[in-house]
C-alpha cells in the first residue's frame, strides 16, 4: 500500500506541477468566470468552483506533505552519510532531528559561537 501510494504521489506531483496543468486550471477558472452572467452569479455557480478548488487543494496538501516528508528524509540520509565519512565530525550530530527544541537551541548557540570564533580568527589573519 505504501509503495503504491508513493508511486501515485510522485507521478501526480510531476503532472500537477507541469505548465500544462497550470494553464488548464487557469482556463477552468476563466471559463467559470465567463459563465457567471449566464447563471446570474447564483449560489450554485459559486458552489461549483468552491467545491472543486477545496477538493483539489485538500488532495494537493496531502501530496505536497508526502513529497516534503520524502525529500526531508532523503536529505537527512545523505547528510548522515557525509557525516559518517568525514573524519573529525561528531557522530552525535547524525540524529540531530530527534533532539528537543531546547537541545537544538543549545546546539545552534554552540555553532554560532564556533562561527564567530572562526570569523574573529580570519579577521586577525587578514589584518
Amino acid at each position: 500500500m505504501r509503495e503504491y501510494f508513493h508511486r501515485i504521489s510522485i507521478k501526480t506531483s510531476q503532472i500537477m506541477g507541469s505548465p500544462v496543468v497550470f494553464v488548464l486550471a487557469l482556463l477552468i477558472i476563466i471559463s467559470w468566470a465567463i459563465t457567471g452572467p449566464l447563471f446570474d452569479f447564483s449560489d450554485t455557480w459559486q458552489l461549483i468552483i468552491n467545491s472543486f478548488t477545496n477538493i483539489v487543494a485538500f488532495l494537493m496538501v496531502i501530496l505536497i506533505q508526502n513529497t516534503q516528508n520524502r525529500d526531508s528524509r532523503t536529505i537527512h540520509l545523505k547528510l548522515d552519510e557525509l557525516l559518517r565519512v568525514i573524519h573529525g565530525t561528531r557522530s552525535s550530530i547524525v540524529d540531530v532531528e530527534e533532539l528537543s527544541d531546547e537541545e537544538l537551541d543549545k546546539l545552534a548557540t554552540e555553532f554560532k559561537g564556533l562561527h564567530d570564533k572562526y570569523l574573529g580568527e580570519r579577521n586577525r589573519r587578514s589584518s
